[in-house]
């Protein structure tokens, strides 16, 4: 599946619940099914800079494609690096760097979080790219 096409699944299942209370339980739930970092690289190089709670993320290339695994230390947080490891895990470096994020404004998620969250998920963007970027170079 393409990017556009998981964020597309993902706009949609957001759009079955009618409200946010839900939307949080759905990603609580999402949370609990990140495919977990390994604690070996659970370290001070792996944890996004600019996230109040702690979010680590490892990104490996497989066959040509970025493989992440995360982990947080808040449940919210880990639903939200869920989300985004559901939209750009095993995917082309180059795809990662080129995909667009509207469908996090599409599911209204910005909006609805603190505005320390609504950073966080920005640096969180930013270093799955920046992720994609680093291997991407490697690639060339």
């Amino acid at each position: 599946m393409s990017i556009e096409e998981i964020q597309n699944e993902i706009v949609e299942e957001f759009s079955m619940f009618d409200d946010w209370m839900q939307r949080y339980e759905y990603m609580i739930e999402l949370g609990k099914s990140l495919p977990l970092i390994e604690e070996q690289y659970k370290t001070e190089d792996n944890i996004i800079k600019g996230c109040q709670s702690k979010v680590w993320v490892h990104a490996e290339l497989e066959e040509g494609k970025l493989v992440f695994t995360a982990d947080s230390d808040a449940i919210i947080t880990k639903g939200i690096i869920a989300i985004l490891i559901r939209a750009f895990s095993n995917q082309k470096p180059m795809d990662i760097i080129e995909a667009n994020t509207d469908f996090i404004d599409q599911i209204g998620l910005k909006e609805h979080l603190s505005p320390t969250r609504a950073n966080g998920l920005v640096s969180m963007i930013k270093q799955l790219k920046l992720y994609a970027i680093a291997y991407q170079t490697q690639l060339n």
